[in-house]
């Protein structure tokens, strides 16, 4: 069930509201902290939980996607097209989203796998090339390349940020590196001041995969915009949602029209007359892989509001972390003075049983038995998976590592919250009541 965009006050405009949401985290932040709970009885021991809120407004708050009068109206509107005038939606959100990131050129695809697809065929690396990525990511960003002929290097995560560990890619580059492929966990941006100087040193091709950070920024330039070339997902569960899609941005004038003509048969005819590419005109180069309108008109919409959300969304879970991060053995990823994150799905936070001197289970299943909606932030590792193993499927054989230590310590800590998408004091304080009196007996827990 859809559940509608929060209401600005009336009359007030966005800076007006950006800056309300700020003065409100501020105040939120100087409220009294709730009383510790050292003397009553965990939930999990037959006591009265910590969080006593209730269900139907937590659904409500924590709802997403969320599509409010306006795109329902666009969709009903398009629904009475003609299967012309349908498709007119998609030229104005790729401007949009070239304008949004400063980079000379943006391609919409059905998904993020497709864009990433479309990207290892761009590239026009010889066969047996190896392009770096994390484990810790979904499929898309690696299985893609072995249409191509290209094989992937596993590189460890930077346990501060769960993001690309640069150090250990410089220890694993090989004759063969090309290209690099760092994902912003999380929304959380990657060091890309530091690997785009690793990767000019070695002349490697730097590809952005920022399914996760929509509006993320590192020294003010956007996720997305640092690399060469870039996708992100307008899957579902994004900030961005369009139910479904993708999004290709590129630097690279050639990078771009090879992405086009490979995903979509009618973009030949768009290029320019001096383009090598004209001559495909009809055919394309084999596949049909461009957005649905329907996807491109709701995240267009869904784009008006963007930074608006993220900066609710950040507001809320600074509230909570700056307080549970005081606990022992709680954290949260490092996020750089200069860089703009942004949340995508859940907040992750770390749990070291080590530092906290109670083990991980029992410390989440007291918190949940208090009402918290924590889980496991297990995310999986692709290097473990089969298809990596099986020469069959790749030019030559991957190097599968035995350890990566920095994604196991991520995935052995880290821990997802539920992200609040309205203004929520009265649960956030619940929440960190209940976190300070699982911690205040978690003697007792071990």
């Amino acid at each position: 069930m859809s559940v509608p965009k929060p209401a600005r006050p009336a009359g007030a405009t966005r800076r007006r509201f950006l800056k309300s949401a700020v003065a409100v985290a501020g105040l939120a932040a100087a409220r009294p902290a709730p009383v510790r709970a050292a003397g009553q009885t965990l939930a999990l021991k037959g006591g009265t939980p910590a969080v006593n809120f209730p269900a139907d407004r937590f659904k409500a708050l924590t709802h997403w996607p969320r599509y409010g009068p306006e795109e329902k109206k666009i969709v009903a509107e398009m629904l009475d097209c003609d299967c012309a005038s349908v498709y007119d939606i998609i030229p104005v959100l790729e401007q949009r989203w070239r304008d949004y990131h400063k980079v000379p050129y943006a391609k919409l695809f059905c998904n993020g796998t497709s864009a990433l697809t479309a990207m290892y065929f761009a590239l026009d690396l010889p066969a047996g090339s190896e392009i770096m990525v994390p484990s810790y990511t979904f499929f898309g960003t690696i299985l893609p390349m072995r249409f191509f002929g290209l094989v992937p290097i596993f590189i460890d995560l930077d346990p501060r940020t769960a993001c690309f560990d640069v150090e250990d890619a410089a220890r694993k580059l090989t004759p063969r590196t090309k290209a690099l492929v760092p994902m912003h966990s999380w929304g959380m941006p990657c060091d890309m001041d530091r690997i785009c100087a690793f990767a000019r040193e070695h002349g490697l091709i730097v590809c952005e995969d920022a399914a996760h950070a929509h509006g993320a920024s590192l020294q003010g330039i956007k996720m997305g915009a640092w690399g060469e070339t870039s996708i992100v997902s307008f899957q579902a569960t994004k900030p961005l949602p369009g139910i479904e899609g993708g999004a290709g941005l590129y630097k690279d004038r050639t990078l771009y029209e090879r992405a086009n003509v490979f995903g979509d048969y009618k973009a030949p005819a768009r290029l320019p007359a001096d383009s090598p590419y004209r001559i495909y005109e009809g055919t394309g180069l084999g596949l049909k892989l461009r957005i649905h309108p329907l996807a491109a008109a709701l995240v267009n919409c869904q784009l008006d509001d963007l930074d608006r959300r993220n900066e609710l969304i950040t507001a809320q879970v600074r509230r909570l972390n700056e307080r549970i991060c005081q606990l022992p053995g709680v954290s949260e990823p490092f996020c750089r003075p200069d860089a703009r994150r942004v949340y995508y799905s859940s907040n992750l936070i770390f749990i070291d049983e080590a530092q906290a001197g109670c083990p991980f289970d029992r410390l989440l299943e007291a918190l949940r038995a208090e009402g918290v909606a924590a889980s496991s932030g297990d995310y999986p590792e692709q290097h473990k998976l089969a298809v990596y193993r099986e020469a069959k499927w790749w030019h030559h054989p991957v190097d599968v590592p035995a350890s990566l230590p920095g994604t196991e310590q991520v995935n052995r800590t880290a821990v997802n919250l539920p992200l609040l998408r309205d203004e929520a004091p009265e649960l956030i304080d619940m929440y960190i009541a209940a976190f300070e009196k699982v911690w205040a007996h978690r003697k007792e827990l071990a």
